[in-house]
């Protein structure tokens, strides 16, 4: 698949920067780590050829000279051709969204056919030249840092995840793939990926021949205390579990549904042929099915975790690599399971049927006394994608950070860390992409951690007024009531404790 590359150095450097210097930084000297990433690991968009491969033909970088100069070695290091765009005006805008719009459109009309166009930039000014490469029949790629538009991502075909963007392409490995896991008996991840290991190694040295990936997958998922299959003790698939250190000296192969053997022991054998049944569409229509049933039957949304336990028991050959999506998630959202709704937002994630009303409601001990404020927070949430906690498990996040930032220096990936592990610790769990979310919804709407203030109450108060803009930006109607239930599910979670 051919592919064109355009880089808005200063917008995702900004925006990375906002998050933490040093990733900033990286991306700015390290554009051939990134690179190798996007050409060799990032997913191809929906629709893409069966068997394409990505090659990027046309790599551009615009640039500010005036201002980031000594990054230019880097990017021409990387293959990249600059294109300087010094600033323009007395408040420093360049002509960097032009130059972009005006070689896209170039490019679009080339004879060599550009099957995908990839732009590194959170500019909502793209979204029609998105929309008119879509027209034109293009792959769009786009990595935007922060909180673009919905109309924005609405028009790309794929939207790189940004924590997964700075955690594999730059290489900060804040190993926060999956929400965390809820441990029985006091058991840490680690503790319970190690158990995995044991279990795999003590599988493969019992077994006469190869041991079928899928038949381990399911043995850890039924002997391993604390193991559900939608996180994988926090490496996000079975995969990712086994990447993380290997089996050596055993010998995984991936191909024909994948296998273990112990190389001393077993002869190599030929790919397994798929199980009956094992058809990635055919998997995919039951998995769905079994999704349907179980919601249908649900009067409250379903756990991800206990959903993805209960697909795995009934279709074991999905254990490996989820029909080769990766994790759960991903699979999860290539299924279509209408009327039923996937909800990322709450901690480890909940399916629902979207068509019940009722069902949609988060259980009431969760909201308790704030039950009138979730029907606005939750179209808030759908609109701008606030996590959509109760505001008691925002009061307990908020006065985290709070305890965090007053104890130890504000760093995104530690402190994150360190907040879920104290809420999980007081026994409200709140999974770390929700965290994450909450940290650089602060920090893009201009708080400094190092400056504060950072008390609960103060800290409610920015997210509610970020919240706010972010609605606006989305052309949602905010009217007196709204306003104030966003104050009440935010702010006033915060207030009743300060």
């Amino acid at each position: 698949m051919k592919s064109a590359l355009f880089v808005d150095f200063d917008n995702v450097y900004s925006g990375l920067r906002q998050l933490d210097p040093a990733y900033a930084d990286r991306f700015a000297r390290r554009p051939t780590q990134w690179m190798e990433w996007l050409i060799g690991t990032l997913s191809l968009p929906d629709h893409a050829p069966a068997g394409a491969r990505r090659r990027v033909l046309v790599r551009r970088c615009y640039l500010n000279p005036q201002a980031y100069q000594r990054f230019r070695p880097s990017f021409n290091l990387a293959g990249f051709e600059i294109v300087d765009c010094p600033a323009l005006t007395s408040e420093g805008k360049t002509s960097t969204d032009i130059h972009m719009v005006l070689d896209i459109v170039d490019l679009l009309q080339h004879e060599t056919g550009y099957d995908e166009f990839i732009v590194f930039s959170a500019d909502a000014d793209f979204t029609p030249v998105l929309r008119k490469l879509r027209r034109w029949d293009r792959r769009t790629t786009v990595l935007a840092i922060g909180f673009p538009s919905a109309a924005y991502r609405a028009s790309a075909d794929l939207l790189i995840d940004q924590d997964d963007f700075v955690r594999k392409a730059l290489g900060f490995d804040d190993d926060a793939e999956a929400p965390p896991v809820t441990i029985e008996r006091g058991n840490s991840n680690a503790e319970v990926a190690e158990a995995a290991f044991r279990l795999m190694q003590e599988v493969v040295a019992e077994s006469q021949g190869p041991v079928s990936l899928s038949r381990l997958a399911s043995l850890i998922l039924s002997r391993v205390d604390g193991m559900d299959a939608s996180s994988w003790a926090g490496f996000g698939s079975f995969k990712g579990l086994l990447d993380s250190r290997g089996l050596s000296p055993l010998q995984v192969s991936w191909e024909g549904g994948g296998s273990v053997r112990d190389p001393k022991r077993h002869a190599a054998s030929a790919p397994a042929s798929r199980q009956a049944g094992g058809d990635p569409d055919a998997l995919a229509k039951a998995a769905a099915d079994l999704v349907k049933l179980e919601v249908g039957k649900a009067s409250h949304p379903i756990q991800c975790s206990a959903l993805a336990n209960l697909i795995i028991q009934k279709h074991p050959q999905l254990a490996a690599d989820w029909n080769g999506r990766g994790t759960f998630r991903k699979f999860a959202e290539s299924l279509d399971v209408r009327p039923a709704l996937f909800d990322w937002s709450a901690s480890g994630g909940m399916v629902f049927d979207g068509a019940n009303a009722s069902s949609m409601q988060q259980p009431q001990e969760q909201w308790g006394e704030a039950q009138h404020l979730h029907s606005a927070a939750r179209q808030v949430h759908e609109v701008t994608g606030v996590p959509l906690l109760s505001p008691q498990r925002y009061r307990v996040l908020l006065e985290t950070v709070e305890a965090d930032v007053f104890a130890q220096s504000f760093h995104l990936i530690e402190t994150a860390k360190r907040v879920r592990d104290r809420c999980k610790a007081s026994g409200t769990p709140i999974s770390r992409s929700d965290i994450n979310q909450v940290l650089r919804g602060l920090l893009f709407c201009g708080h400094s951690f190092e400056d504060g203030p950072n008390d609960a109450s103060s800290l409610g108060m920015k997210l509610a007024e970020s919240v706010k803009s972010l609605c606006i930006r989305e052309q949602m109607v905010l009217d007196q009531a709204t306003v104030a239930a966003i104050e009440a599910w935010l702010v006033g979670s915060s207030q009743q404790s300060a």
